[in-house]
């Protein structure tokens, strides 16, 4: 609950951001030229987003047949999560990583690199594929899709300004040296709201992972394991594209220190911290 009104609470900060910058910068047309634009680059993301991920990573899809343990570890998940059974995929990549996508759950598709499925046994993985259904039930792509519409919008305001110069309600020239501020300073101040938004709902997807695998503790284990494991394996496709590092359970470009403000993931110790105060609640 907590996570779920952090994420509301943020989604209107950055609303409220961008009215304000718009506003202020770009007056009320350029404030919906903004949208406009950024609405439009941003719906063909989450329309066809599915597509275009996997074809980055050479996802290739999975069956009964050709997976069949990975596959119906997935399919137990889903029908515990009560959930639409996704399309499954494998990624040839040996960074243990995994991540969804698609649009809802009626369109959504898990994958994980044949990495993660040999580092892991068999209930880590559990708690993965658990935590990547979680984002979908919890439509993550969803909001993702509309913090960086508005993040996006405000970037392009704050390029309007850069060009014409911020005006006040009245279409007036305001002090320069303000509007220089606000120009270099929104864009920077949307894309801390927005790693925020991306932050707290991993830890929603932590918490909806490990209830419907019923086991926090190996979802922790899990995560400990692939930041050991990743640090020294790189993940080939995140490197040529890093846009899409914030899909994976764990972001293989993330860093510490002030850049985690500016990180798409908590740090692993908070995720396994909460995630064995939520084993020892429910006495596992």
């Amino acid at each position: 609950m907590f996570n779920l009104m952090k994420t509301a609470i943020l989604m209107a900060a950055i609303t409220a951001l961008f009215m304000v910058i718009g506003q202020f910068l770009g007056g009320q047309t350029g404030m919906m030229i903004a949208l406009a634009v950024a609405v439009g680059m941003n719906f063909y993301s989450y329309w066809f987003s599915d597509k275009m991920v996997l074809r980055m990573y050479n996802a290739q899809e999975v069956d009964a047949q050709s997976a069949p343990q990975f596959y119906h570890m997935v399919q137990e998940l889903a029908e515990r999560a009560q959930m639409p059974m996704p399309r499954v995929y494998l990624i040839n990549e040996q960074a243990p990583n995994a991540f969804a996508t698609g649009r809802n759950p009626e369109n959504a598709a898990v994958a994980a690199t044949t990495g993660i499925l040999r580092v892991l046994n068999e209930r880590e993985l559990r708690g993965v594929m658990a935590h990547e259904l979680a984002h979908v039930k919890n439509r993550d792509i969803l909001i993702s899709t509309i913090s960086a519409t508005m993040a996006g919008a405000i970037s392009m305001l704050a390029n309007f300004g850069m060009m014409l110069g911020g005006r006040d309600s009245e279409g007036r020239p305001v002090n320069p040296i303000v509007s220089i501020l606000v120009m270099f300073l929104a864009p920077l101040a949307a894309s801390v709201i927005q790693m925020a938004i991306s932050r707290s709902r991993e830890f929603e997807a932590d918490r909806g992972g490990a209830e419907i695998s019923g086991d926090p503790a190996a979802l922790a284990s899990a995560l400990q394991k692939i930041q050991r494991v990743a640090q020294g394996v790189p993940l080939q496709a995140t490197e040529q594209h890093p846009e899409t590092a914030q899909m994976m359970i764990m972001n293989p470009l993330s860093g510490g220190g002030l850049r985690g403000l500016f990180s798409t993931h908590p740090a692993t110790e908070e995720r396994v911290e909460r995630l064995l105060e939520m084993a020892r609640s429910m006495g596992r």
